[in-house]
């Protein structure tokens, strides 16, 4: 393959004849006109022949300068259509937006829902995990818990928990101290987030003045918010769960909070991303819609 001359030298080229000048060709570029007669001297020492001739105060095409800047203009199209094909391939690809199992299920899947009714022309994928993805796996991730050491991000919301059960289990409760009595659905945090001090009915019982009863109540403890929830809607017991989390249930009468006596968690929600997830066209848009979705929800 013939090896091409520096290409700034073939942009300049093309831009002057283009143009018409060489101070047209320079504010085409933004640089100088002196840069662009440097180019042009550069281009025309590679190939051997005049490009363009002085006449009067200006520069005119030769032939051959006409014949290689029609086959110049070409490639330039080309390259350009290139760019146009790398950009409408990142527009149509989906934002990939992460998240802790429960989150996602619960209040990540509802929210990009009405996401998608909004704007229907930027589509995403949603993805659940307890690791952390990598910087290309995903554009947002929700996280719990401090600032990240990387990447930009933003609070969303700060949750509280409840006790909430099916409306059956919570007929007869008189007094918040009746709920202990009840079948406790407990919740175990992963030891990633032991020092953020999780919500446990220890803590809520404190937080009431009441204490745990002495003699032992029947008691399942589950590693996912999201499946103690669906048990506490199935009438299994009394689950401290997350307000963000129970809406839909809350909504449809599956759970009903006996009493409003909240626990707020100890850290909030986040939106974390990287300067990647701006550079697609609706990067910067699903972020702003995201962090003020946190906000409604706080």
């Amino acid at each position: 393959m013939t090896r091409l001359p520096h290409f700034r030298a073939m942009e300049a080229f093309e831009a002057l004849g283009r143009t018409g000048s060489v101070a047209g060709a320079a504010a085409d570029l933004g640089v100088s006109p002196g840069a662009v007669s440097q180019q042009l001297k550069r281009l025309e020492a590679h190939l051997g022949v005049t490009l363009a001739e002085r006449q009067g105060r200006g520069l005119e095409l030769t032939d051959l300068g006409r014949l290689y800047h029609a086959e110049l203009s070409r490639g330039m199209a080309v390259l350009a259509g290139a760019q146009d094909v790398v950009h409408g391939a990142r527009a149509a690809a989906p934002l990939v937006v992460s998240g802790l199992p429960t989150p996602t299920a619960k209040w990540l899947g509802r929210s990009l829902y009405d996401w998608t009714l909004e704007a229907p022309d930027l589509p995403v994928r949603l993805t659940a995990g307890e690791a952390e993805p990598g910087a290309e796996a995903a554009a947002f991730r929700m996280t719990f818990g401090p600032p990240p050491a990387e990447g930009r991000h933003a609070a969303l919301f700060t949750d509280l928990a409840v006790p909430a059960c099916a409306p059956a289990l919570a007929a007869g409760l008189e007094d918040p101290a009746g709920l202990l009595a009840l079948p406790r659905l407990d919740i175990v945090w992963g030891p990633r987030f032991a020092g953020l001090s999780p919500p446990s009915w220890a803590g809520w019982a404190a937080a009431q003045e009441l204490e745990l009863p002495a003699a032992p109540v029947p008691m399942m403890s589950f590693a996912l918010t999201a499946t103690a929830i669906d048990a506490a809607a199935a009438g299994q017991g009394v689950v401290l769960g997350q307000l963000s989390m129970m809406e839909e249930e809350l909504a449809r009468g599956a759970l009903v909070i006996p009493f409003r006596l909240p626990l707020r968690l100890a850290a909030p929600y986040r939106l974390v991303w990287g300067a990647a997830a701006l550079a697609h066209p609706g990067g910067a848009r699903l972020r702003d819609w995201l962090i003020a979705r946190g906000r409604r929800q706080q």
